[in-house]
């Protein structure tokens, strides 16, 4: 199995031998569903914060209405994160091969339980901001529960686990007497294109709230709704992706951009909530087909040796755009005199992404779901 890019990985790629010894000894008892479940719970970490905060940052702006610069700093709150996952994904595999899996999946659990945390307990002063934007902020403190059950359950795996195919790929980095190259070639077009993706992605996650609010929907509960709906159709379309990716990346690509670009049209031509709600969910179908698209597109010509790098360096060029996405439309704001018509260009740019993909990129038509030989 080659490296993924989530947090599930963490528990089940093999260890080495001073991983072994570090860890308890493994078992030949296999995972079951509790296991399963602990994998998935820290694979959403990341993407928490948009799920809890999104629907409150209006209300943090209105909070910190004299800061200069709030309209832009307050979106940034979603995405600073992403900054530091683009610049530390390349290196995360190296991390986790370097330690013991299990001890640093619960150490950065708690860790990362602490840091979300953080800004609630400026509540405990007052009246533990029951109502205010502080309080999804506790939330966060569901990672350290999750890291008491993954120190019982969690299981780190022994060196003699590694499968032939994995035995073969460390055997021919030690002929070869060094690691193999990162793939900065041939990931150079995929991580690109996989750039603006993080961008259209991560737009609506973050101006959506701000579109409702425009339109006087400012109830949280009611813009947490809606966003539960696109979020709801992103993974629809995620879980599309399995029955059609005999196409190829190029078909693909074409029509989740050109779809996303609608989307973000049609949301930035009207101000009626139907429409709204229609475009968002368009859109969040369309971007839960792109992700699995550009990463299949990114690694499944990597050699195995080189597939942990090409995922590390696939998500750092995501995150980088979901970084990029609110100080985009920040300028764009700026420039074309409101969100909506900074959403008009984002949706042009995805459309033009699907032209290029159709004219000029080089994106192979063959199918996804095969692996080719290495």
């Amino acid at each position: 199995m080659d490296r993924a890019p989530c947090r599930t990985v963490l528990c089940t790629i093999p260890a080495t031998s001073s991983e072994a010894r570090m860890s308890q000894p493994a078992t030949a008892k296999q995972a079951g569903a509790p296991q399963l479940v602990l994998l998935l719970i820290g694979s959403c970490m990341p993407v928490l914060g948009a799920v809890l905060l999104s629907p409150v940052l209006p209300r943090i702006s209105e909070h910190f209405a004299s800061t200069p610069g709030v309209d832009v700093l307050v979106p940034v709150i979603l995405t600073i994160p992403a900054l530091f996952v683009a610049l530390g994904a390349p290196f995360a595999g190296a991390v986790a091969d370097r330690f013991d899996r299990k001890r640093l999946l619960i150490v950065t659990m708690v860790g990362y339980a602490i840091a979300g945390t953080a800004t609630a307990f400026f509540a405990l002063g007052g009246l533990l901001g029951a109502d205010g934007w502080r309080t999804p902020f506790w939330l966060y403190a569901a990672a350290a529960l999750a890291a008491i059950p993954m120190a019982l359950l969690l299981r780190q795996p022994a060196a003699h686990q590694e499968d032939a195919h994995q035995q073969d790929a460390r055997q021919e980095e030690a002929r070869d007497g060094d690691r193999q190259p990162w793939p900065w070639r041939p990931l150079l077009v995929p991580s690109l294109v996989t750039v603006g993706g993080g961008v259209v992605f991560y737009t609506l996650i973050v101006q959506l709230a701000y579109v409702l609010d425009g339109v006087g929907i400012s109830d949280p509960a009611v813009i947490g709704g809606v966003t539960a709906l696109m979020s709801l159709a992103t993974a629809v379309g995620a879980g599309l992706f399995a029955k059609i990716s005999g196409r190829g990346a190029r078909v693909l690509l074409i029509a989740e951009f050109a779809l996303s670009g609608l989307g973000l049209l049609l949301i930035a031509a009207t101000e009626a909530v139907p429409v709204i709600v229609a475009g968002a969910v368009l859109t969040g179908f369309a971007t839960g087909l792109l992700l699995p698209t550009l990463l299949t597109w990114a690694v499944n010509r990597l050699p195995f040796a080189q597939r942990g790098r090409g995922t590390g360096l696939w998500t750092g060029a995501l995150f980088l755009g979901e970084f990029l996405s609110p100080l985009l439309i920040g300028a764009l704001a700026a420039v074309t005199g409101g969100l909506g018509p900074s959403l008009g260009v984002i949706g042009v740019a995805s459309l033009v992404l699907a032209a290029l993909v159709a004219t000029v990129l080089t994106v192979p038509a063959a199918p996804l779901n095969t692996v080719p030989a290495e």
